[in-house]
């Protein structure tokens, strides 16, 4: 059944990319997505509750990994058609208002479920039984859950959830690209530094390391925004970053060696270090 499902995933996800990458608008993108993630969850239903699982492990990793991931797509595109259909028409900062607050909306949502954003975020496993099994389910663990009464055979306790923390943080990344979209229409031009040095690393390699820098609060005592930063960067050594903060969440959500350009670079470093001192 897993090859199943997965087929199911994969084929929503290229009908998406394709139609993505022939249209600009908006709208007709979410709204394209909403209808194809729809009849994606409605075959995948049928599915989950025409077979069984091999597993309880096969049936944690559907309701943890899977259907929170195609739901979250569900949120993230319900979200993105809401705000740019309801989006202000008026000045700059009318439109930078609009968006702070819909940030700060969702947010909230984390701020009020610390201990399982902790457990999404953090991988834990030691509950997943209690949270993604469907024979497990309990309205007692959180209200989100209650939709697993409503539809018994598709929904567990946390399913739901984990869906909303995707979906949201998705969201919250579009919001802050279209928020530094709107802070560089209203940035005085500055004369260009002329640089003759040129990255010819990776575009992501950069960014990695830019916000290494940023958390690190090593210019200005701290008080340098990353913005500052991505620009400096793009005139020092002639390149555009483009939409960092979803580049960000890229490597955010690498599975493996999240900070591979710091990795790399401390690896030359301590070979350079050895070599010297042979």
């Amino acid at each position: 059944m897993k090859n199943k499902y997965e087929k199911i995933v994969s084929d929503l996800e290229n009908k998406m990319k394709i139609f993505e990458s022939r249209n600009t608008d908006t709208l007709k993108v979410t709204e394209f997505n909403l209808d194809a993630i729809e009849a994606c969850l409605k075959k995948t239903r049928e599915l989950i509750t025409s077979e069984e699982f091999h597993s309880d492990q096969d049936e944690i990793h559907f309701f943890k990994h899977v259907k929170p991931k195609i739901v979250a797509k569900f949120i993230f595109n319900l979200n993105v058609f809401n705000i740019e259909n309801e989006r202000p028409k008026g000045s700059l900062k009318g439109q930078k208002k609009y968006f702070e607050n819909e940030l700060e909306k969702l947010e909230e949502y984390f701020n009020i479920h610390p201990v399982f954003y902790k457990y999404f975020r953090g991988g834990e496993t030691f509950s997943d039984q209690q949270y993604f099994l469907r024979k497990n389910k309990s309205a007692k663990v959180h209200l989100d859950c209650l939709g697993s009464y409503i539809d018994t055979d598709f929904a567990t306790s946390l399913d739901s959830t984990f869906a909303k923390f995707t979906g949201y943080e998705l969201t919250i990344e579009y919001l802050k690209s279209e928020l530094f979209k709107l802070s560089s229409q209203s940035l005085v031009p500055i004369s260009p530094v002329k640089s003759n040095l040129t990255w010819t690393g990776s575009k992501i390699g950069l960014i990695e390391m830019i916000y290494a820098i940023y958390e690190s609060k090593v210019i200005n005592y701290g008080q340098a925004d990353i913005k500052e930063l991505a620009v400096f960067f793009e005139r020092s050594f002639n390149i555009e970053l483009g939409d960092y903060y979803r580049a960000y969440i890229e490597i955010k959500n690498r599975k493996t060696n999240i900070t591979k350009f710091l990795d790399f670079l401390k690896e030359n470093l301590l070979k350079r270090i050895v070599k010297s001192e042979q």
